[in-house]
């Protein structure tokens, strides 16, 4: 039930588990899909996770579900916030003051969005700024010899799209030659490290716009850089372009899954360049084809590990925590085996929002709980919680029967007797749309049982839907002929749509039925049939042409459910 599931989320949300806090919210809200409180918890523990787009939907729905809510509209203005979002921040924890002025959490919040927002507006730009907006940029480094090459290497793209992006992450790259030389391109200014052990001062002409008048000076600015730092950069890529060959032996060898020559190409690869951790998810990846999933694994984890080490591509970082979820996804054998793989995909949709991971996840998810079902599944177990459930049931003790019956259920989801009774005990509870979804369940599981039609008929009866309760007595009376809860059943209805048809309705249930009738979408096409208009109307103005259309047995059929939804009255 959505109770339980919500209890379960919030002891694991106080407790800091906040992954686990969001599966049994998520569980809660598919029994309970309207519920706000639900969508507002949610919020809160995905804010918890720092995945602030997924707050930002819930608290969204929260708002939407329940406008009136000052916490919706606090939920709202957290993720906002996270998002760096203040100005909509302060939007949402201003509206949320406005239904509830006294909300400490809503001005507490406010003053923090208001703060964030003026810290924003204040923060000075990069003065290096302008030199790395636009497509200008991409061209002029493409266009230098010395930056060209840089652009076939992932992390220094990386690097250059997150300055692009936002001019004060400059200072976190600083320390990177490839930055620095792609920043002298970009301000045409010719930059230059000192080495160790190089005491030489760089003079006012080396950091001068080289004239293109004078040649000579430009070859002085080049004459004092060192060779062996060349020697290095020129090893780095040789060494780089010989990786390069290897694994492409390697991907060469996978595609004709000749599995142990591509392992020792991605290896050779690793040992020449280990500054590319592709090498490594794709030797887990040959490992995970060859179902040698520990070694897929420890490749998996070490390419993490580098990856952090080198600020890789989360993209990549991502790819290989996926990939090691997969691999422990091929070792699961019960439901707690994919705990770790759930945990292992959900940390790779942080580094990277993948829609295959997240399918992955959700499979995974899945087969944990079809596991846990299998697992949980003891028919004689559940014999015994339904005799427990009747003898509250005869207590007249509903809600600790629909318990029993529940854990009757969990433990033979097969067994229709358990639905039919729990729908019997929402029934007595007035809980009559979860009544009738039991009995149509128990009715799926055996349409022979007649116990499930009479439920799904008491129901029906119930929610004053006569005739719908009538069609389903009589559907059971085909199995049950003589079955006397049906025959009841069928003769109540009789009295209740005969009642309508003589005009014997007092005025409040007329004007209910009516209400409820007018809501029946097989009411609403029959009133807007142009042949039933013609067909009422023939009834009011033209007794000759009603008869003959009362002679039409479909015709009949429709008129007798609008008299019994008590739209039209036959006086």
């Amino acid at each position: 039930m959505a109770d339980e599931a919500k209890a379960k989320g919030n002891a694991a949300f106080s407790s800091g588990d906040f992954n686990s806090a969001v599966n049994h919210f998520t569980d809660a809200i598919n029994l309970s899909p309207t519920n706000h409180v639900l969508f507002s918890n949610r919020s809160a523990a995905h804010a918890s996770l720092h995945h602030y787009e997924e707050a930002l939907s819930d608290a969204k729905k929260t708002v939407e579900l329940k406008p009136d809510w000052g916490k919706g509209y606090s939920r709202l203005g957290a993720a906002h916030l996270g998002l760096n979002q203040f100005d909509e921040a302060v939007d949402a924890y201003s509206k949320g003051l406005e239904i509830d002025p006294s909300n400490e959490g809503l001005k507490s919040g406010l003053a923090d969005a208001k703060a964030s927002a003026s810290r924003s507006r204040a923060a000075a730009p990069n003065p290096f700024g302008d030199a790395f907006q636009g497509p200008e940029m991409w061209t002029k480094l493409t266009a230098d010899p010395s930056t060209r090459g840089f652009l076939k290497q992932p992390d220094f793209v990386n690097m250059m799209k997150e300055i692009q992006r936002n001019p004060s992450n400059l200072n976190l790259y600083l320390k990177d030659q490839r930055v620095m030389q792609a920043l002298g391109v970009l301000l045409n200014v010719q930059f230059r490290t000192q080495q160790a052990g190089d005491d030489m001062e760089v003079g006012e002409e080396e950091m001068a716009v080289p004239s293109r008048k004078e040649p000579e000076v430009e070859k002085k600015t080049r004459e004092p850089e060192p060779e062996p730092e060349f020697g290095e950069e020129k090893e780095r890529k040789e060494k780089k372009l010989k990786a390069q060959k290897e694994k492409e032996l390697g991907n060469a060898a996978y595609k004709k899954k000749d599995f142990d020559t591509a392992i020792q190409h991605y290896s050779t690869a690793m040992e020449i360049d280990d500054e590319d951790i592709s090498y490594i998810t794709n030797r887990a990846a040959v490992h995970l084809e060859m179902g040698k999933y520990d070694e897929c694994i420890k490749d998996c984890d070490k390419a993490v590990e580098r990856g952090r080490e080198l600020r890789s591509d989360y993209k990549m970082v991502a790819k290989a925590l996926t990939r090691k979820g997969t691999a422990l996804g091929k070792m699961a054998k019960v439901s707690k085996d994919y705990e770790p793989v759930i945990e292992t995909y959900q940390k790779a949709l942080t580094e990277h929002r993948n829609p295959e991971t997240l399918k992955r996840l959700n499979e995974a998810e899945k087969a944990k709980k079809e596991l846990e079902q299998q697992e949980y599944y003891d028919p004689n177990i559940g014999d015994e919680e339904r005799e427990k459930g009747n003898e509250f049931f005869k207590e007249q003790k509903y809600p600790d029967a629909v318990r029993h019956y529940t854990e009757a259920i969990k433990r033979n989801p097969k067994d229709p007797r358990a639905y039919s009774n729990r729908a019997a005990c929402y029934t007595k509870l007035g809980a009559m749309p979860e009544g009738l979804k039991d009995a149509e369940k128990c009715i799926e599981l055996d349409p022979t049982f007649s116990k499930g039609y009479s439920r799904k008929g008491a129901v029906q009866f119930f929610m004053k839907e006569y005739d719908n309760a009538m069609e389903t007595y009589q559907k059971g009376l085909k199995h049950d002929p003589n079955n006397q809860e049906l025959l009841d059943g069928v003769r109540r209805c009789v009295q209740q749509i005969n009642k309508a048809n003589r005009g014997d309705l007092t005025p409040e249930e007329l004007k209910e039925r009516q209400a409820k009738g007018m809501q029946d979408p097989e009411i609403q096409n029959i009133l807007t049939d142009p042949v039933m208009r013609q067909v009422l109307s023939d009834l009011q103005e033209n007794p000759a042409a009603a008869q003959k259309h009362m002679q039409n047995p479909m015709i009949m059929n429709k008129i007798q459910k609008l008299i019994s939804s008590g739209i039209v009255q036959m006086k």
